[in-house]
């Protein structure tokens, strides 16, 4: 049996979601016609906070609709540099909706600095693209977002009269983190995005939700980007199982990501990035710089991981505490054979985090 650290996208269906999918009750949902769509619209924008929903194949494609809803031609975002919804999803916004992004640097806690984010709004000029939209990202590289940065980045949109996105493709992790409903986060944003097949655990499918009249906008973009869905109910039914069934659940992925951070920390050679670490990602550099050779090492131990510096490792549905621990022992077991082989002076690395292909 392998275990697979590189993201919590690959997980399988659970043998009771794929029951669930295959009793979907169906229809035609660009009719409006798949009550099992209708349902699960309903049920996030309730849980949510808002008003109405749509379901989409993809973050990506959510975060697309909600740029687009959002902004005209010539309009501006403000985003984070690392955030999906500028570097990694194929400059969409630029490509298909003419919206200029405005990247800023996001602060160590994955925030954008409020301050930084006024001064970036263009003044009403012709020579300026007009800023419409501050987007934000929770969790953000495994950082939640602060309930404090939330209030006054709720504040700041209100006070400069821009609209507010949330990607918050793992926003029920940082809902579990804090030990509250994911409405007390959600709410407060104009529309938000969210994923099922990442932590959740469904093969597929996001929502977007937002006002009645911005989903409306939306539903028109999906369309028109390929979107719309026929008897789409079997995959919504996979998402309806995972929200009702797989929230609570993410404490344990927090938990062994937790565990796994300080049983590393302890292994000499690995540097465990802990202020990066509060829900289920773990980010990890080898000192020795053979972040490939542990690669083909734990491969070799039907572990899987994504090379990178740092290396991100993520927990989830299908990797139980039982894998942590043979991840655990494999990476000791490799570091202990790499001593025996390190030069005399070994530099360590200082590269930053920023990758991601996962929305």
């Amino acid at each position: 049996m392998s275990f697979d650290f590189r993201s919590d996208t690959v997980t399988k269906p659970t043998e009771a979601m794929r029951k669930a999918m295959y009793r979907a009750d169906v229809g035609d949902d660009v009719y409006g016609e798949d009550p099992t769509i209708n349902r699960l619209e309903e049920t996030m924008a309730d849980k949510f906070g808002l008003e109405a929903g749509i379901f989409v194949t993809s973050g990506t494609q959510g975060n697309l609709l909600a740029l687009m809803a959002h902004c005209s031609r010539g309009d501006e975002y403000i985003v984070g540099q690392l955030a999906h919804t500028y570097k990694y999803e194929g400059g969409g916004g630029a490509v298909l909706g003419s919206i200029q992004p405005q990247p800023l640097d996001f602060s160590d806690d994955g925030s954008i600095d409020l301050e930084l984010a006024r001064r970036a709004i263009k003044p009403d000029d012709d020579h300026f693209a007009k800023t419409r939209l501050f987007c934000l990202e929770n969790t953000q590289a495994g950082r939640a977002l602060s309930m404090e940065y939330l209030d006054d980045a709720a504040q700041f949109v209100k006070s400069t009269q821009l609209a507010f996105h949330l990607d918050g493709a793992r926003v029920f992790n940082a809902a579990v983190l804090y030990g509250v409903e994911v409405d007390r986060i959600t709410s407060r944003f104009d529309t938000v995005s969210c994923c099922f097949s990442k932590g959740l655990g469904a093969p597929i499918g996001s929502i977007l939700c937002g006002s009645r009249e911005t989903i409306r906008e939306a539903r028109r973009w999906r369309k028109l980007v390929g979107g719309g869905l026929r008897q789409g109910g079997v995959i919504a039914a996979a998402a309806l199982h995972a929200v009702e069934n797989h929230v609570e659940r993410l404490q344990d992925d927090h938990d062994n990501a937790k565990w796994i951070a300080e049983q590393l920390s302890e292994v000499e050679g690995i540097d465990v990035i802990f202020h990066e670490m509060q829900t289920n990602m773990i980010f990890v550099t080898v000192r020795d710089g053979r972040v490939q050779e542990l690669a083909r090492f734990l491969r070799n131990r039907d572990i899987v991981v994504t090379p990178g510096e740092p290396m991100r490792l993520v927990t989830h549905l299908d990797v139980d505490r039982n894998a942590a621990v043979q991840l655990v022992d494999a990476v000791k077991d490799f570091m202990g054979k790499a001593r025996t082989d390190m030069p005399t002076s070994t530099p360590v690395l200082t590269s930053s985090y920023g990758f991601s292909n996962d929305t």
